[in-house]
């Protein structure tokens, strides 16, 4: 599998890494350990040597079931993990932490839980608004002067964020959702990150399953699935987002590949410093994926694909109303 350097060259990771998020609940029950297990260890198989995870999925036992997977290759990998939650009084994890205490308390714990003396790659999952960005950047720099983190990075941040913590702990990573129905980060962000050589961390890149185009009006998902409170996933908004799938359906017919695999070719296309984490719990959904670095869109390709997806006005918001005033855009 390719790879691709980001952060001014400073991580190399396969050009597609895989979020482990949906491994441990969040689009349903968590799934079993030790299939989970095969699954990540396939993906290494595969050549994917990037791999997301947080305390918070779970919680915890995310980053305890990516340890115990990838510890007999934890060389050849990057374990990617998160810091800035902490429970609520009644135990729901809807509150952000980012302070440099509890930074550093999240830093020991996920170590141990990963199996490893060393983060790789510490983002900021979600920034905190009572706490300055410089202290968080300061918190991290600390960690990497202490050997127990690599790189710092930001999840969903805004370009004054972005500017504010780079001056302090340079920033390898920004995560944010970016794919062909959330293509926000395109004003603002991408131009600041090519500015500034922070590479590009797209998560959801297949739309949260919608742009594989096995999602319809008529899909049902399990009671624990947070897409059932997530307004681009109300029934009539989906019926409404269907053209988009059906674009890419067409092209995809052309290319003699799948529309997930269109998707992330079209996002692959776009930077070399982008490395997009789709998630799955199968094995056949994630060599599908993989065969999307085999697709070499020409740029009149690329082309058609943005203007007939920007043609076509989605509908709903990516997430509901008190989860996107956490996001820091």
């Amino acid at each position: 599998m390719k790879k691709r350097e980001l952060g001014k060259g400073q991580l190399e990771v396969s050009s597609l890494g895989l979020g482990c998020m949906g491994m441990s609940g969040g689009y349903g029950p968590a799934k079993d350990k030790n299939e989970m297990i095969s699954l990540i260890r396939k993906a290494v198989e595969l050549g994917i040597t990037f791999f997301d995870t947080a305390e918070v999925y779970g919680p915890f036992a995310n980053e305890e079931l990516v340890g115990e997977a990838l510890a007999p290759v934890r060389k050849q990998v990057v374990l990617a993990t998160k810091f800035g939650w902490k429970a609520n009084t009644d135990g729901k994890w809807t509150a952000l932490d980012s302070t440099p205490v509890n930074i550093k308390r999240v830093a020991e714990a996920s170590l141990k839980r990963l199996r490893t003396d060393v983060i790789d790659l510490f983002h900021q999952h979600r920034v905190d608004p009572n706490v300055p960005i410089e202290d968080v950047a300061g918190a991290v720099k600390d960690l990497i002067k202490e050997g127990k983190v690599k790189h710092f990075g930001l999840s969903e941040a805004g370009v004054k964020t972005i500017r504010r913590a780079h001056a302090v702990q340079e920033v390898t990573t920004l995560q944010s959702e970016y794919s062909l129905w959330y293509r926000n980060p395109e004003t603002e962000i991408i131009p600041t990150l090519e500015e500034l050589g922070i590479g590009f961390v797209p998560f959801s890149p297949l739309g949260k399953g919608f742009l594989t185009g096995k999602i319809d009006d008529k899909t049902s998902f399990d009671s624990s699935d947070f897409r059932n409170r997530v307004p681009r996933f109300a029934p009539e908004a989906r019926k409404a987002n269907q053209s988009l799938v059906e674009v890419l359906g067409s092209i995809a017919a052309e290319q003699g590949a799948t529309p997930a695999q269109i998707a992330l070719a079209w996002l692959l296309a776009k930077q070399p410093w982008i490395a997009p984490i789709p998630g799955t719990t199968k094995v056949d959904r994630l060599q599908e994926n993989l065969g999307a670095e085999k697709l070499n869109l020409s740029q009149t390709e690329l082309l058609r694909i943005e203007q007939a997806t920007s043609d076509v006005d989605i509908v709903g918001s990516r997430y509901p109303e008190e989860s996107e005033k956490m996001t820091g855009l």
